[in-house]
């Protein structure tokens, strides 16, 4: 009998067909060695087989055997996804045959269709995109069908892309300009529907909250000297001794643009447009210097050329009744505006009088404001400011604030800044003024009519202020 050993020193019955008779007998093993057992006690033919190294590896076999139970799972959950792939591939061919369908149908009709139908196949073929961008990153390795399918979705994108620029009546583009103008209209609509009438300020009044916009411009006439006289000044007198009296002023450099020798006087706005009644007087001793004139309570008040001393010129007579000397100001076209020379000095008047607007050497050219005693010409107090006076191009006092502009091109000027003599504090602000000629020479703010006086490359320009309610 042959027996088949697997473990170290087993031992086996020897069986036979007569064991009774046998004393001993041989067991033959195969494939190991032949054996020789002996009977016990019992008659049991018994033997003892030592099995020599190696010896079979059952650790390694039974770890094969989990190995390929997790790789038979693994391999159907991914022919589960291989499935659910190819039932998706078969959904988005589907879709992209009906995209072409409808793309092809765009190009060969001579209808333009509107933005909403590229918009809707936009968004099918984004989708479709996305959700193949997903796929591809799910599997591992390339797929043939995958990335053919993502190049017929971006090769899709852009044909409707290309459908769309081209359009051929036009009439998206023409759909696009019709809804912006529509909504303009509204937006003009809904603006003039809440447009209220400006708020009413007493002249004189300063219970508002400073300016909020400006008027168009207009012109009311080139200055009685002509063309060539593009520097000056002009205004109306605000006089609280006679206020229902007109005092209309203008007051054009020669053409070097730094000498004021002559000045005109009107006493209406109808003899100043009609040219009539005027009185063409010289400025005496010495003439003045800039455009930076004003008059106050029928006084002329100016630079005395080529000097750092104001002068008071009375309009009734004709004479200078004051000079007085501006401590430390900057002259001769030191700190003057940007654009505009020979304008070291700018006299303004608001509702609570005189001012003069200049710099010194020891302020840097940084704009300074001194409130002048009108009957003296002595600086009562002074403000400095942080504001580069030849960086700006002019400016005005309202109500104790200076407003400053610059220019933003050749027809927009912009109120860009304010400091507030009340507070000492200075303000960012954005007011575009439109222009009708380049150059802006010269600001004077009338509180009468609450009216700019622009002198502008020798024109006589208008505009009115709209100012804003205190908020309470």
């Amino acid at each position: 009998n042959v027996f088949r050993i697997y473990h170290h020193s087993l031992t086996f019955p020897c069986l036979g067909t007569h064991v009774d008779n046998l004393l001993s007998e041989t067991c033959f093993l195969q494939p190991f060695a032949n054996v020789t057992g002996s009977l016990n006690d019992h008659g049991v033919c018994q033997c003892s087989v030592y099995l020599p190294d190696p010896v079979f590896p059952v650790q390694k076999v039974e770890m094969l055997e989990i190995t390929a139970q997790v790789l038979s799972e693994k391999f159907d959950r991914e022919l589960t996804k291989v499935s659910q792939y190819t039932k998706a591939i078969e959904m988005y061919e589907q879709k992209i045959q009906n995209l072409t369908i409808k793309v092809e149908h765009m190009e060969s009709t001579s209808v333009s269709y509107m933005e909403l139908d590229f918009q809707l196949l936009k968004l099918e073929i984004s989708e479709m995109e996305r959700l193949v961008t997903q796929l591809k990153s799910t599997l591992v390795g390339s797929n043939v069908i995958v990335e053919q399918l993502y190049v017929e979705i971006k090769n899709l994108t852009l044909m409707v892309n290309d459908l769309e620029s081209l359009d051929k009546n036009n009439i998206l583009a023409i759909h696009r300009e019709i809804v912006a103008l529509q909504n303009r209209l509204k937006e003009c609509e809904k603006h003039r529907n809440q447009t209220t009438k400006p708020s009413y300020f007493p002249p004189g009044s300063c219970g508002h909250g400073g300016i909020v916009n400006i008027s168009q411009p207009y012109v009311v006439q080139l200055n009685w000297k002509g063309f060539s006289f593009k520097y000056g000044s002009w205004g109306r007198d605000y006089s609280l001794r006679t206020p229902q009296k007109d005092l209309y002023w203008i007051a054009p450099l020669n053409t070097d643009g730094r000498l004021l020798e002559y000045y005109r006087l009107h006493n209406s706005y109808d003899d100043l447009l009609l040219l009539k009644n005027a009185r063409e007087l010289k400025i005496p001793y010495g003439y003045g210097e800039g455009s930076g004139t004003t008059v106050y309570n029928n006084f002329m008040y100016y630079n005395i050329y080529n000097s750092r001393e104001i002068g008071k010129l009375d309009l009734n007579t004709n004479t200078l009744t004051v000079r007085k000397t501006l401590p430390n100001a900057a002259y001769g076209n030191r700190f003057s505006y940007a654009g505009v020379g020979w304008q070291d000095m700018d006299f303004a008047v608001d509702e609570s009088g005189l001012w003069v607007i200049y710099s010194t050497e020891d302020n840097t050219g940084n704009i300074m404001i001194s409130k002048l005693n009108e009957t003296t010409l002595d600086v009562l107090h002074t403000w400095n400011t942080r504001q580069y006076k030849p960086s700006i191009s002019n400016a005005f006092i309202i109500c104790g604030v200076l407003y400053a502009t610059r220019p933003v091109n050749t027809r927009k000027e912009e109120i860009f800044y304010t400091y507030d003599t009340n507070t000492e504090q200075e303000g960012k602000i954005s007011i575009i003024m439109d222009k009708m000629l380049e150059t802006i020479q010269s600001i004077n703010y009338n509180p009468s009519d609450q009216v700019l006086y622009v002198y502008s490359d020798g024109y006589l320009v208008k505009y009115d202020l709209i100012f804003q309610p205190v908020l309470h």
